[in-house]
């Protein structure tokens, strides 16, 4: 059979013996990286002029005082100072994988060896086409119509692509709806879907957006019926003049809130009554629920127009069904993302689809069930200082202090020095601690060692 001389380069036997060559080199140095360990006192000061170095280029000091020195042991990091920490919240979602994943650096070797170091709109590799196949099966195994995939470099591209295409289909209105307290990113245009002022101070308005209040499990039926008057009402205020519907499933911004599917189909059906196009924003969720794509979980295949992926999909994209196929001109991207960016992609959803991570026994619902437990534990033993827990999946949030801003962020400052990576999620009095497992390299025992360390801090704390 005839090969391309790329296909002779990729099957080389020396390639594959630098490939091991490297992964043994990588193993010997992975084994160091055992635990959670405090910083080396030789390298503080080095460390600390390291730091301010960054602050003082990029305009501002770091929210950790976080630079990685290149390696890791799963869902474990080690600092340039020589400390190591477990990373639970992985670059805010990005770092499914964890840290010197042994299967991705093979992806990204493989991607480095390609000809170029980006894809674009007028270059792709055969690694982009096997791409597209496996997102587009992937999101229509239930019947969903979302075929059509556009690549992309950020979530937040991502994002402004799926509004693209929704206003030059529904040409001649321009409103949205979006949730309360949603995040869809901070570019010009997302920063006015964003539901945060702060996000927007100073920025000219580029869209108008109008808010319904998100699920409230509390009150089942009053909240579907709060939402859908709400959407009625400003239908009825802008008649013809909604174009689409923002949807995140979850919000995870916010602090892992998650929706309902009555509750979605409920306010799907207005949008169908009146051509408003479902985007369903899940650049957060992905891969996080015990389907691939969120929408799948809450069973709303056959309604979505248009999805919007990134994070763990490591190269972020847009999907859209036929009637929503942007014109020419429209899109076109520069770089649609890196070669190794595209292989580690390919490699990543491959191993969520086959290796167990899916379905109701599957990875994520085991450790989600451990993490809950856990602090369901810590929740009895200290009722006045965590509530909760929250979320779903990999997604997993707390409560600390009552909901007090300042209180959780120095929690979350003090976690972080005590050797757990988290975030802050919400604001106000409803601030919450949010983890992003690194799922495909964290074990039980590794949450039952995060949680001790949950703990110990907050017993550490008035």
């Amino acid at each position: 059979m005839a090969k391309t001389v790329a296909q002779g380069l990729f099957s080389d036997p020396r390639i594959a013996e630098a490939k091991k060559l490297i992964q043994d080199a990588l193993k010997d140095h992975k084994s160091h990286i055992t635990g959670v360990k405090p910083a080396n006192p030789e390298l503080k000061e080095s460390y600390d002029q390291l730091l301010k170095r960054v602050a003082d280029y990029r305009g501002g000091a770091l929210f950790y005082n976080y630079i990685g020195s290149g390696i890791g042991n799963g869902p474990l990091v080690e600092l340039a100072d020589g400390s190591v920490k477990y990373d639970f919240i992985t670059g805010i979602g990005v770092h499914y994988m964890g840290h010197s994943h042994s299967g991705v650096i093979n992806a990204t070797i493989e991607g480095a060896l390609q000809n170029t170091v980006m894809n674009g709109h007028l270059q792709q590799n055969t690694a982009s086409a096997e791409v597209l196949e496996l997102f587009s099966k992937a999101a229509c195994k239930n019947g969903a119509l979302v075929k059509n995939v556009f690549l992309t470099t950020s979530g937040a591209m991502a994002n402004e692509n799926a509004f693209k295409m929704i206003l030059q289909k529904r040409a001649g209105a321009s409103r949205f709806f979006a949730f309360e307290k949603c995040f869809a990113g901070r570019t010009l245009g997302m920063a006015w879907v964003t539901d945060k002022g702060a996000y927007r101070v100073g920025l000219p308005k580029t869209l108008d957006v109008d808010y319904i209040p998100f699920y409230c499990a509390d009150d089942h039926e009053g909240s579907i019926k709060l939402a859908v008057n709400a959407m009625k009402k400003y239908i009825g205020r802008y008649p013809g003049h909604h174009a689409g519907f923002c949807m995140e499933l979850i919000q995870g911004e916010n602090g892992s809130w998650v929706g309902n599917k009555e509750y979605f189909e409920a306010l799907i059906a207005v949008c169908k009554e009146n051509n408003i196009s479902v985007f369903v924003d899940e650049v957060q969720t992905f891969a996080r629920t015990r389907e691939l794509f969120t929408f799948q979980y809450f069973g709303l295949d056959k309604h979505v127009d248009v999805v919007s992926i990134g994070k763990n999909s490591q190269v972020c994209a847009t999907f859209f069904t036929d009637d929503h196929k942007p014109k020419p001109g429209l899109m076109s991207q520069t770089f649609t993302g890196a070669s190794s960016q595209i292989s580690a992609a390919h490699y990543v959803v491959s191993e969520m689809l086959s290796g167990g991570y899916l379905g109701e026994n599957g990875k994520i619902e085991k450790l989600h069930a451990r993490f809950k437990s856990n602090l369901e534990k810590i929740n009895k033993k200290h009722p006045e200082k965590l509530n909760g827990p929250y979320g779903i999946g990999a997604m997993v949030a707390m409560t600390c202090f009552k909901g007090d801003e300042a209180k959780t962020k120095a929690f979350t400052i003090k976690l972080f020095e005590n050797g757990v990576l988290s975030f802050m999620a919400g604001g106000g009095n409803t601030t919450r601690v949010r983890f992003l497992m690194p799922v495909m390299v964290t074990e039980e025992k590794h949450i039952d060692e995060v949680c001790e360390i949950i703990e110990r801090t907050l017993s550490a704390m008035e």
